[in-house]
């Protein structure tokens, strides 16, 4: 195993165990551990003052440090009192497994940290946006429930070959975005297939409109009053950039309500307009009002078709129960509703999410078709008939039988036997020497082998995924190398420097020369800013007051050649200059 497992993380199935790996703390730098310290200093500073109460809470809730990139094995020592727990996964995973893992009460982090240049944004799930702004609003327990909630319905909701195709392009995009080498061309080029998938997806997917509800939540949402919103979503919380934008005129705020489902997003871009709930409770509200208008609830011929449309793994429940998982191939509608559906390849049956015995994948090798609704001319469905009703109209076992379904659809054969629910209900009846008709065409003809009738009046519900976990191998997901990014000789170096200064800061090496650090990184790194601004942390905070000049004078050089920082030395000299103050 790759991880630590706790009681939480011991009822993950298989299938979202195999997005689960290491976290490799030792491969940090000392440059991505200044990242996060930088980062983290400024977003506890600023956020104290814009982001909602639970988030500062949750900081201190979820045992995470302003100094040190957090240890998934500590988080988990912490969050367990919360009843939840963090695994560290790979990058981008499903949407629907990335939910999943939520109504199992676990955070995914991606346990990669943004580059330097990236500091203030990355498309890239990365352990800053995940860690430091996922999970300290889970101490909130209003919207830890919503969250878990969130998963539970997000994770059924069904997708098109579109979503997985946008998928593929966005990881792609946040992978070489943060790959080291990677040039303009090669990202401009990623960017514009994004681009190009988003502007022609075609009518939206029930997991690309949650998806947006996911997006303007959890990710970017704001609550409060629309004249004073705080802040809630983990990428404003984890932007140091967008989290004070999005408190300027300039980007327009609006009451969060459904429509949130049919606003897309770009995640190349800051977002121009933002959603306010008025409170966690809110959120709840409006996600039952989707999960209404989702297949999962609605079911029918709409259900079914989104299923077929899909071409993936997904579900149908029937008025009885009976659950039919597998990949839908076809339907055939009467009066707009369901009267025969067909799977391909492998099939199971189950009621309740438990698989039936003797309905299994290796029963249903190559498919699985069953007409829906009344028999004609009788008023009684069949899932309503007692054991004498099923008798009077000779369904009834060793009999051969002629079954006319409303629509079209014949069934003919003889009665081998019955399957039945808890509560008595008929919801499955087995046929040998059977064949199947629509309107005189034949649809099925079992020869040696025996065919099972699946017992339902009307498809209730359809959903994405198996009904039973346990039905199908799920396991097709390989890890990417765990492996550090390579470095050269000379990014060896400026390493060397980063981890003298972080040694000195925690005490391990009290007689570094910091001086001689910032006459190396100045000679030979003149445009690197970070390190000089932990150098003036350093320097303020011992009252070396000739030395944090020079460096001051240093960094106001850099932001003449690299303007684009300027803004983040300037916060940076701020903030080390404010906290003295504040010792002072």
């Amino acid at each position: 195993m790759s991880y630590e497992s706790n009681p939480i993380l011991d009822k993950l199935p298989k299938h979202l165990k195999q997005y689960i790996k290491p976290q490799n703390y030792e491969h940090y730098t000392a440059i991505n551990q200044a990242v996060w310290r930088y980062v983290m200093r400024k977003n506890v500073d600023y956020l104290s003052k814009v982001a909602h109460d639970s988030y500062t809470q949750g900081l201190k809730k979820t045992g995470i440090s302003i100094d040190s990139i957090p240890n998934m094995y500590g988080m988990n020592r912490i969050l367990k009192d919360l009843g939840w727990a963090a695994v560290a996964v790979d990058g981008f995973i499903p949407p629907a497994a990335f939910m999943e893992f939520q109504a199992y009460n676990v955070l995914v982090i991606a346990s990669d940290i943004r580059q330097l240049e990236n500091i203030e944004y990355t498309p890239a799930p990365d352990i800053i946006h995940e860690g430091a702004g996922h999970a300290p609003i889970i101490a909130n327990p209003e919207y830890a429930a919503y969250l878990r909630r969130f998963g539970e319905i997000g994770s059924k909701a069904i997708s098109n070959a579109k979503d997985f195709e946008l998928y593929q392009a966005v990881r792609h995009l946040s992978i070489i975005k943060e790959a080291k080498g990677t040039t303009s061309k090669e990202i401009e080029k990623a960017e514009k297939r994004v681009d190009e998938l988003q502007q022609n997806m075609g009518e939206p997917s029930e997991m690309a409109l949650i998806r947006n509800l996911h997006w303007w939540t959890v990710e970017y949402g704001l609550i409060g009053s629309l004249e004073n919103p705080k802040i809630y979503g983990a990428g404003l919380l984890s932007s140091i950039g967008e989290s004070a934008w999005c408190m300027t005129d300039k980007v327009k705020k609006v009451p969060y309500s459904i429509e949130a489902a049919h606003t897309s997003f770009d995640i190349t871009k800051p977002q121009p307009q933002l959603y306010v709930t008025p409170d966690f409770a809110f959120l709840s509200q409006v996600l039952e009002d989707f999960a209404n208008t989702m297949a999962l609830r609605t079911g029918g011929l709409s259900g079914l078709q989104k299923l077929i449309d899909s071409k993936d793994l997904g579900t149908i429940e029937l008025s009885t129960g009976l659950q039919v998982s597998g990949n839908f191939e076809s339907v055939i509608s009467h009066n707009g509703e369901p009267i025969y559906f067909q799977t391909k390849g492998k099939s199971a049956l189950a009621f309740r999410e438990k698989e039936l015995v003797g309905q299994d994948i290796h029963q249903h090798v190559t498919g699985f078709g069953s007409p829906v609704g009344r028999l004609k001319g009788i008023n009684l469905a069949i899932e309503d008939m007692s054991p004498r009703d099923l008798k009077a109209y000779n369904i009834y076992e060793g009999n051969e039988v002629s079954l006319d379904f409303e629509g079209g659809i014949n069934i003919s054969g003889k009665i081998v036997t019955g399957t039945r629910n808890l509560q008595g209900q008929i919801i499955l009846i087995t046929f040998e020497n059977c064949q199947v008709t629509y309107n005189e065409k034949v649809l099925f003809e079992s020869n040696d082998s025996l065919y099972n009738m699946a017992i339902g009046e009307r498809i209730v519900s359809a959903f994405h995924g198996p009904a039973d976990l346990k039905s199908f191998d799920l396991l097709d997901h390989e890890l990417s190398s765990s492996n550090p990014k390579a470095t050269s000789s000379k990014d060896g170096e400026l390493e060397n420097l980063y981890q003298q200064i972080r040694d000195y800061r925690n005490g391990k090496n009290t007689t570094i020369s910091r001086n001689k650090v910032f006459k190396v990184l100045t000679e030979k790194y003149p445009l690197d800013w970070l390190l000089s601004v932990e150098l003036y942390e350093l320097a303020v905070g011992n009252q070396d007051l000739d030395f944090a000049s020079d460096i001051k004078a240093h960094l106001n050089s850099v932001k003449l050649e690299n303007p684009k920082f300027g803004h983040l030395i300037d916060d940076g000299i701020g903030l080390t200059e404010k906290e003295f103050a504040r010792v002072k």
